[in-house]
């Protein structure tokens, strides 16, 4: 291949070219001449006529090859599909209407070495699309549409928090000390410091530092990353929108959280109605809320209280089906039956509220349920969506809560954040106002906002076991 140029430049797209030419009758020279660039994805011939389909970034085109004028006519044709081709040549329409670029001039600009798939059957196995993701979005539209879609809708979101006077920010990924989640971390090791990193499970404590250094609306577009097991709705590194908005609480989270998805609906989707899983989903404002303890009991007739004797909600846990854990309180028992029981069937969108104390250690207590805490999840389609709170801002509590968290590390729960983090409460020391905090899961907004079952066919390259070469 050293004959292929070092650089090409075309000037024309098929979006483009269709879009300039929606009407052209059949048999139309347009005495236009341009320049397109692309992979070779079908092709035909005829005796002493070649027809080809040349895919860009934007869609495909027709080539229109007659022997007599397109230079190296043999070679055109021996082309393999999945060639790189540059060609330069008049727009005009067959005899059947069909938008063509007559080939003038062709040049190779990359050789497909490895036989590429047909265009018609794409690539049928799952994990060799997931492996080889540089052919599927090839041979998938779908495939390339769900990046297309996942890149606007990150877009939008940026825009939309922009307008409302949020700062963007960047915060570090290496964190001295787990925290901000109850997740097992990623564990790394720091070389010149000699001392063991985490790839952050969540931006969160850093982000409410920068509300403590007067930065009043702040989010981050942030990759996260968690040890944890594989599903169609997890991977280990994943993508979180985090927002932080000093004087506002978790009702402010709501109104914020409804607003941006019903935008986000009608700007990608058209509308707000729309159909997942085959299932219709109404994602105007406003969205219900309704306490986790009232859905349960509305589920299972079962009226939790975290005031209950613990022996009796771990009876109720084992009777509905959860494998109970020495150590857990009442808090953690009651979420667990709610998860077990309740939350997959909520098709929603819903706002769960008033989440047990004991599950939610940086969000600040009920101001009217004791043994409660101002936090909700946002359940759309029976998924989690969102996670809010308003934020614990009291350093003393702050401790005692990191404190319970070190000894349930201690006793064996992985997920525990293990050390105290003392810088952060030196911050909370210094004073964060009233604060709403907010963290919504990109990977599944996208997946909501286009009817997509699994998240791996919304990251461009999916965590996969290592393949073996050889």
């Amino acid at each position: 291949m050293t004959d292929v140029p070092y650089r090409f430049e075309p000037d024309a797209t098929a979006a483009g070219l269709h879009a300039a030419h929606p009407d052209l009758p059949p048999g139309t020279e347009t005495g236009e001449t341009v320049t397109v660039a692309g992979r070779l994805m079908l092709r035909r011939v005829q005796g002493k006529l070649a027809f080809g389909t040349l895919q860009d970034g934007t869609g495909r085109i027709q080539l229109f090859a007659p022997a007599a004028s397109t230079p190296d006519f043999d070679g055109f044709v021996a082309r393999s599909l999945g060639d790189w081709i540059g060609v330069t040549g008049e727009v005009m329409t067959t005899r059947r209407g069909e938008l063509s670029v007559r080939v003038d001039r062709w040049v190779l600009l990359a050789e497909a070495a490895r036989p590429f798939p047909d265009k018609w059957h794409g690539l049928t196995d799952p994990d060799t699309r997931y492996r080889q993701r540089y052919v599927d979005f090839w041979v998938t539209d779908e495939a390339r549409e769900a990046i297309a879609r996942r890149s606007r809708i990150i877009s939008l979101i940026r825009r939309w928090l922009e307008d409302r006077d949020f700062v963007e920010v960047e915060t570090p990924v290496f964190h001295p000390i787990a925290g901000g989640a109850t997740a097992k971390p990623f564990v790394t090791h720091h070389n010149a410091l000699d001392v063991d990193l985490f790839l952050r499970i969540a931006p969160e404590l850093y982000l409410k530092r920068l509300v403590v250094g007067g930065f009043e609306r702040v989010f981050e577009v942030a990759r996260v990353f968690r040890n944890e097991g594989l599903s169609p709705r997890h991977q280990p590194e994943f993508t979180m929108l985090e927002l932080y908005q000093a004087y506002a609480d978790y009702g402010d989270m709501m109104r914020l959280t409804e607003e941006l998805v019903a935008h986000l609906a009608t700007e990608v989707c058209g509308t707000t109605m729309l159909s997942y899983g085959g299932r219709d989903l109404d994602l105007s404002v406003p969205w219900r809320r309704a306490s986790l303890v009232d859905l349960v009991e509305e589920s299972t007739g079962l009226r939790l209280d975290v005031r209950m004797p613990v022996d009796e909600l771990r009876a109720l846990a084992v009777d509905h089906g959860v494998e109970v854990e020495q150590g857990w309180g009442p808090g953690k028992l009651i979420l667990e039956i709610y998860e077990k029981t309740t939350e997959h069937q909520l098709w929603g969108p819903v706002f769960v509220t008033d989440y047990p104390l004991e599950v939610s250690p940086l969000s600040r207590d009920h101001r009217e349920l004791p043994g409660m805490v101002e936090r909700f999840e946002a359940i759309v389609a029976g998924r989690e969506l969102c996670n809010a709170f308003s934020e614990l801002v009291d350093p003393v509590e702050q401790r005692a809560r990191f404190e319970d968290q070190a000894a349930k590390a201690a006793a064996g729960d992985e997920e525990a954040a293990a050390v105290i983090d003392e810088d952060y409460i030196r911050a909370l020391e210094y004073g964060l106002p009233p604060t709403g905090g907010l963290g919504i899961g990109v990977d599944r907004l996208v997946m909501l906002l286009s009817d997509i079952a699994t998240i791996r066919d919304v990251v461009a390259f999916p965590t996969l076991r290592p393949e073996t070469f050889g």
